[in-house]
């Protein structure tokens, strides 16, 4: 080959160099915020709220029992067979009303003889009165003829000791009446013994008795409770035991309902701790008109006893471990001013009218931070200034990508975040479910698979909003 020919061979060889050259010369700038965005993927899509600046009550989540004020067992004061029952588990009665009827035949035959006892004793009666009447009126008149001397006092005398006898007579006549009346009164209130009766007003619970039955004294018939007060009992442990005192507001969660607590106030705390769990009890009084709290109800319960001092507060679900550091902090959009809109648009795969808008991509960073104080569902920290936009919902998207990166943010208010904290975590899967579910029918037809580059936003959005909630039952970020 000639030399021509060899540089007219060399020629495509350095054009596709010429073009590797000026390929690499890029800005640095964009090369880096290429990196920033992960390469050619879409960035992700994050929630944040602002930060504040304030001071968080201090609070001690404690579980608690329910008990009714006023509970007890019914027993019946008699063994004997069931012939009725009157009420159900649930009925509410009111107090001295009959609950069961035991056989009450052989009470009621020995009421009616005491009764005749007694008739035959008040007619004892009657004629021991009788009889006295009688020697009092021979006295008066042997008295006269005593005073005539038409009879002698030996005569006198004797008629006053008649009197006497009958007096005596009539005296027992009459104690033998009280007995009786004794003995009537026992039968008749063993009679009221076979009808077993509700010691108060209140909710019948747990019935343990069937007509036809033969009961024992101390065989428990019904549960009687007066639910229109209970009473919750809480540990207190010694570490915290020294702040709280009685009046210190409390919110229970029946059933770890917090969208909805009951307010009430401590009543008493015990001054012993016991040596095995080194805790004290604290008793809560509590009107329960609507029956909220129901007897053996396990409970939550929150004890405020404080305020912190002023520090940045942050939602809880805000908080994030770094896997790589180990350090607890918040990924910031410092590059987001404090007056930054929550601009709302309309709501895309979701009917539900309008929902904020998303940013421009803009830088994430991760910034650590103390924890001065925790409450159920807002932390106190230091680290960052107050009027920082945080992020709470997609910080294992931005870790995935290698932590400091490029997100598109959608500022939320602070009450969507505690709502979404809340939220249990089979309720997280059910809504996610719902919404990818509803997402693919409105976009896609019927088919619940749409295909994988169609992903958006929204959808993104979803993912990381499962993503983050799951973790609000660490220690780190539970709500």
């Amino acid at each position: 080959m000639t030399d021509i020919a060899k540089y007219i061979a060399l020629i495509p060889l350095l054009g596709l160099a010429l073009l590797a050259v000026g390929c690499s010369g890029e800005s640095g700038a964009d090369a880096e915020r290429s990196n920033r965005m992960g390469g050619d993927r879409e960035p992700p899509s994050v929630e944040a709220v602002l930060s504040e600046l304030g001071g968080l009550p201090l609070e001690a989540r404690v579980s608690g029992t329910v008990q009714a004020r006023n509970q007890v067992q019914v027993y019946p004061e008699v063994s004997e067979r069931v012939t009725n029952v009157y009420v159900e588990s649930g009925d509410y009665v009111e107090a001295d009303e009959p609950l069961v009827q035991l056989n009450n035949r052989s009470y009621r035959d020995r009421l009616r003889q005491a009764e005749a006892s007694l008739r035959v004793a008040q007619a004892d009666v009657r004629a021991a009165q009788a009889t006295l009447s009688e020697a009092e009126a021979r006295l008066a008149r042997t008295q006269r003829l005593v005073d005539q001397e038409f009879e002698s006092t030996q005569t006198l005398e004797g008629v006053q000791a008649e009197v006497e006898s009958a007096e005596a007579a009539v005296d027992q006549a009459e104690g033998q009446v009280a007995q009786a009346e004794a003995t009537v009164e026992e039968r008749r209130a063993e009679l009221e013994e076979t009808v077993v009766r509700a010691p108060f007003s209140g909710y019948v619970g747990e019935r343990n008795v069937q007509v036809g039955q033969r009961v024992e004294t101390n065989a428990a018939l019904f549960t009687l409770a007066d639910l229109g007060q209970v009473r919750v009992q809480v540990p207190v442990s010694d570490r915290i035991y020294s702040q709280i005192r009685t009046g210190q507001t409390v919110e229970i969660l029946p059933g770890g309902n917090a969208t909805n607590p009951v307010r009430a106030q401590v009543s008493r705390i015990s001054p012993f701790l016991d040596s095995d769990s080194y805790s004290a009890r604290a008793e809560i009084d509590v009107e329960n008109s609507d029956q909220r709290l129901l007897p053996g109800m396990f409970v939550q319960v929150d004890i405020f006893y404080g305020e912190s001092e002023q520090a940045t507060l942050i939602p809880r679900s805000a908080l994030y471990d770094n896997p790589r550091t180990g350090e607890k902090g918040v990924f910031v959009a410092s590059a987001l001013g404090e007056e930054m809109s929550i601009e709302m648009t309309s709501g895309q795969g979701d009917s539900s009218a309008t929902k904020p808008a998303l940013t421009e991509p803009t830088p994430m960073q991760f910034q650590p931070v103390e924890v001065i104080a925790e409450g159920s569902e807002v932390a106190g920290v230091r680290g960052i200034d107050s009027g920082t936009w945080v992020i709470t919902v997609g910080q294992e998207l931005l870790m995935q990508r290698g932590g400091d990166v490029d997100a598109r943010v959608r500022a939320m208010e602070w009450e969507r975040i505690m709502s979404l904290q809340r939220l249990q975590d089979q309720d997280v899967l059910r809504d996610f479910l719902e919404r990818q579910q509803r997402m693919a029918q409105e976009r896609f037809g019927q088919d619940p698979n749409p295909p994988a580059d169609s992903a958006t936003d929204d959808q993104s959005e979803g993912s990381s909003s499962t993503l983050r909630t799951a973790r609000t039952t660490t220690p780190s970020t539970a709500g």
